[in-house]
């Protein structure tokens, strides 16, 4: 199962819970019980007369198997870190927004990997999940990245291109994954885990990041001060224009004067100028809560064996006979039915922003809704070692809440990001790192 560290000595990251939150749907403030009005709001009408054929229901059951044992998870949740230190990239830390804390600070995702397929801008950073596998050597240390185009309209596209992905394997996305991975042994850190004294450093500086973003190579220089550096010419332009004008005079003035030295120098090399970033959070996690009429502290899985504090996502005894009645009362679509479902089986946590399983078998995503979900046959094959890629987490809209999110035409909106994995983890070429897959899927 998954553990956030390969140091089994190493203290696990301490978790705060939002008690005071009790909603669902964070943005729209709305109850998370799902009740008769619930399901109203949603489309779903009562059923006339008492006779009930069961043909649509057992329609549901088979298109919905793999959400009937869903298997347990680890979920994720987001607060601002109290030392903002400790999101630095020699504390392999799990974050939201921000800038990426490269894994390789050296071996960065080139023009073609950072830019969005439909408008060619350099791609945002969305989160990074620490997901070692101690069993293997060459992923003592791994991350995963998303980074996501803010446009909505590219996302969109994206939702045509990722059907393709099986077929050609290359179609241009909004929204890509890199997986970086080390050994215990390499040249950016100690073998030894982390000891929080003041101590820890990294070993050496990583490559120079863009000016604006602070999350690409800056491969670009400014012309003038021979200081700023910039990943694409857009960030260029957007830098000089709001303010990088007037700080670049005055670079090359102070170097100009040998008697009146400045770090300016230094400060532009560690300052990120973009105010549009999405805000900044330390993801920690724990375990799914045991369901309230489970007398043990452990439950056993298919093989027989234990799976100490993690139980299935599936609604417990209480929610799925509320939610069985409320679905005797009323007939749905597909996608109506698997909302409803969604909101039970996340209504104990409703803050999470994440959902983690790897390794567990049968784990599958839980899909707000019906339409647009992939089969196994529209997730391709590793890229870069041809073995099958399996889901390993899931990134739901609550997350779109703490990025404060405007409601605009063009701001971004999912209903889910699902990533699928090389199921061997496979040891990325010497660019450093591999493209694993997103499926992501919008409210209709």
């Amino acid at each position: 199962m998954f553990i956030w560290s390969s140091y089994d000595y190493m203290s696990q990251i301490a978790t705060e819970r939002y008690s005071s939150i009790r909603v669902y749907d964070l943005s729209l403030q709305k109850p998370m019980d799902p009740n008769v009005d619930d399901l109203n709001s949603h489309g779903i009408s009562p059923i006339e007369g008492d006779d009930n054929d069961g043909e649509g229901d057992c329609e549901m059951v088979v298109e919905e198997d793999e959400n009937e044992d869903r298997e347990p998870v680890t979920l994720g949740f987001v607060e601002k870190p109290k030392n903002p230190t400790s999101l630095l990239r020699h504390f392999f830390p799990s974050k939201a927004g921000g800038v990426p804390a490269w894994l390789d600070p050296l071996n960065l995702p080139g023009v073609k990997s950072r830019s969005c397929g439909f408008c060619e801008n350099p791609l945002q950073f969305l989160l990074q999940i620490y997901a070692p596998i101690s069993e293997n050597e060459s992923a003592f240390h791994r991350v995963l990245y998303v980074f996501m185009c803010p446009s909505m309209s590219c996302l969109l596209k994206d939702q045509h291109e990722q059907w393709k992905c099986r077929t050609d394997g290359f179609s241009p996305r909004s929204v890509k994954v890199f997986r970086y991975q080390l050994p215990r042994d390499n040249v950016f850190y100690s073998r030894d885990p982390p000891k929080y004294d003041g101590s820890d450093k990294p070993s050496g500086p990583g490559a120079p990041l863009c000016c604006w973003c602070g999350t690409w190579k800056g491969d670009k220089v400014c012309g003038s001060c021979k200081t700023a550096r910039y990943c694409s010419e857009n960030h260029q332009v957007v830098h000089w224009r709001s303010g990088h004008k007037t700080v670049c005079q005055r670079i090359i003035l102070s170097s100009k004067d040998d008697s009146n030295p400045t770090d300016t120098n230094l400060q532009m090399k560690n300052i990120v100028a973009c105010n549009t970033l999405w805000p900044e959070y330390e993801i920690v996690h724990e375990d799914e809560c045991l369901s309230d009429d489970n007398d043990g502290d452990e439950v056993l899985k298919d093989n027989g064996s234990i799976a100490s504090s993690i139980v299935s996502s599936k609604p417990n005894a209480e929610d799925d006979e509320e939610f069985n009645a409320l679905e005797n009362k009323f007939e749905a679509d597909d996608d109506n039915k698997s909302w409803a479902t969604f909101q039970v089986c996340i209504g104990k946590d409703p803050e999470q922003v994440l959902r983690y399983c790897r390794d567990v078998k049968g784990a599958a995503p839980l899909w707000p809704v019906s339409a647009g979900k992939p089969s196994k046959q529209d997730i391709p094959k590793c890229c870069h070692c041809s073995n099958p890629m399996f889901y390993e987490f899931q990134i739901l809209p609550q997350l779109l809440y703490y990025f404060d999110l405007k409601n605009e035409a063009d701001s971004v909106d999912w209903a889910t990001v699902v990533v699928y994995t090389c199921s061997a983890s496979c040891k990325p070429d010497r660019t450093g790192f591999t493209h694993e897959f997103p499926w992501v899927q919008i409210q209709p």
